[in-house]
């Protein structure tokens, strides 16, 4: 009969839906198990990387620092002096002092106090791991983003913080990084806080500009034809105009107090720059980015800093006439081209310095070299071994980077009245076999232990015990 299911065939179509709901509720079960995993290992992939290191306390009296070398980097070396430290500032320097009444006298004899060490260029506390993307927040999406800030993304737990805390690297500027071209403004950071407000120095500091690419390629095998290139470099090009342009109507508009005025984060984080009391820090390698970029300047009337500068050397008359600094980050590369020299990175400071060139060492603030930031002294160090004076190579990790980044009224030299921010070592802090010993952030005094001392340690008793 039509229309009218046997019992048997209801009975095994009945079997069939019920397995089909079980294997889909266990599918679902499946999708769970799998989603609640993938929130653990979200979990553990950023736990795993958070340093468990207390920031240090307030200062909670004078502390005086007696019988070291002290560097003050902007006046001559004092032997067998005293750093006497009150209320995180340095009260005063010299031979002899008298510990007031409460003070922590602390014996530094042989031994070497210099000026805490800055990073111009990092991006410390905006990303741990590169290849773990949940530990990973320098970079916005999209080409213009003059309204992302650094400071608010640093985490004050990562584990790179402690381990270059501990070879004199005490402040350091994080850096937004983009694929585009406006990156967002920088901070400068002291590596110890509970949060990113009590780490945060000074913001903003420089609005980030990644100079577009201007080398053409006419290898076949490049995905791009040079005519794509230039169409690619003009369409960047145009995309950066606009956006001073329409920043600077904006700020027009703002100030005639238009009816039909509507706020817009982006150009108003630019406003600052183009009153010229924010520098635009320019991302530029090869000479003719560097050209171009200067240029660019000058001719939007921006206040303008070099970072990067690999031809710095090539272009010394376009920057000195118009005094622009150089954040150099490539001591340590090898040669662009082939018919460079093979220390043509290394004796790039020399030359600058040479020439009046205002610079500063610093590492780059890619990803892969964040975990190299403890490095710093060590590329000053080979500008010293490549023709930069000595004292000169202290200054481009410690005052020239102060000056250049606007905070010379207080950190860069072990000046009265400047931040207790300092560390005491057993020799030149530019020599690898120096170790660092002790550490103040304005006049707190640092645990340098970080996840590899010790795990250093635990090696060093398991193979002894053994």
């Amino acid at each position: 009969m039509v229309g009218i299911e046997p019992p048997a065939l209801k009975m095994i179509r009945t079997k069939e839906k019920a397995e089909g709901r079980g294997q889909k509720a266990e599918l679902n079960r499946s999708r769970h198990c799998r989603c609640a995993a993938s929130i653990l290992f979200l979990f553990f992939a950023v736990t795993a990387f958070a340093s468990d290191e207390i920031p240090a306390p307030p200062q909670n009296g004078p502390i005086l620092l007696k019988n070291a070398t002290i560097h003050p980097v902007s006046s001559p070396d004092l032997p067998n002096a005293d750093i006497l430290i009150a209320n995180g500032r340095i009260a005063s320097v010299g031979p002899g002092l008298v510990a007031p009444a409460g003070a922590a006298a602390i014996d530094a004899t042989g031994k070497h106090i210099y000026p805490g060490l800055i990073a111009a260029a990092s991006s410390i506390g905006l990303e741990e791991i590169d290849a773990v993307r949940s530990t990973v927040d320098a970079v916005e999406a999209g080409d213009i983003n003059p309204n992302a800030r650094a400071e608010i993304s640093v985490n004050p737990d990562s584990e790179i913080i402690p381990v270059t805390r501990s070879n004199g690297i005490l402040v350091a500027l994080a850096v937004p990084r983009t694929s585009g071209l406006l990156a967002g403004t920088s901070a400068l950071i002291e590596l110890d806080g509970w949060t990113w407000e009590q780490m945060t120095l000074r913001a903003p500091v420089g609005l980030h500009l990644k100079w577009p690419d201007t080398t053409i390629r006419f290898d076949p095998k490049f995905p791009k034809s040079p005519d794509d290139q230039r169409k690619t470099l003009a369409k960047n090009l145009k995309k950066l105009e606009d956006a001073f342009h329409a920043a600077r109507a904006y700020a027009a508009a703002k100030k005639a107090k238009r009816s039909d005025f509507q706020t817009d984060l982006r150009w108003e984080a630019m406003i600052p720059v183009l009153e010229g009391k924010v520098p635009v820090i320019i991302e530029a390698n090869n000479l003719t980015q560097i050209t171009a970029a200067v240029d660019f300047a000058i001719r939007e009337r921006l206040k303008m800093i070099l970072l990067g500068g690999e031809d710095a050397s090539l272009a010394i008359d376009l920057l000195k006439t118009h005094q622009i600094p150089v954040i150099l980050t490539s001591a340590f590369d090898i040669p662009s081209r082939r018919q460079d020299g093979y220390d043509a990175a290394y004796s790039t400071a020399a030359r600058l310095q040479a020439a009046g060139v205002p610079f500063c060492i610093s590492t780059s603030g890619s990803d892969a070299r964040t975990p190299h930031l403890r490095n710093l002294p060590y590329q000053a160090g080979m500008a010293a071994a490549f023709g930069l004076p000595k004292d000169e190579a202290l200054k481009s990790v410690t005052l020239y980077p102060a000056q250049i980044l606007g905070v010379a009224d207080r950190l860069g030299s072990l000046d009265p009245g400047k931040d207790a921010t300092l560390f005491i070592t057993n020799g030149d802090p530019l020599e690898a076999t120096t170790t660092v010993e002790s550490a103040y952030i304005e006049g707190r005094q640092l645990d340098l232990a970080n996840r590899q001392t010790r795990l250093r340690d635990k090696y060093l008793q398991k193979y002894k015990t053994q």
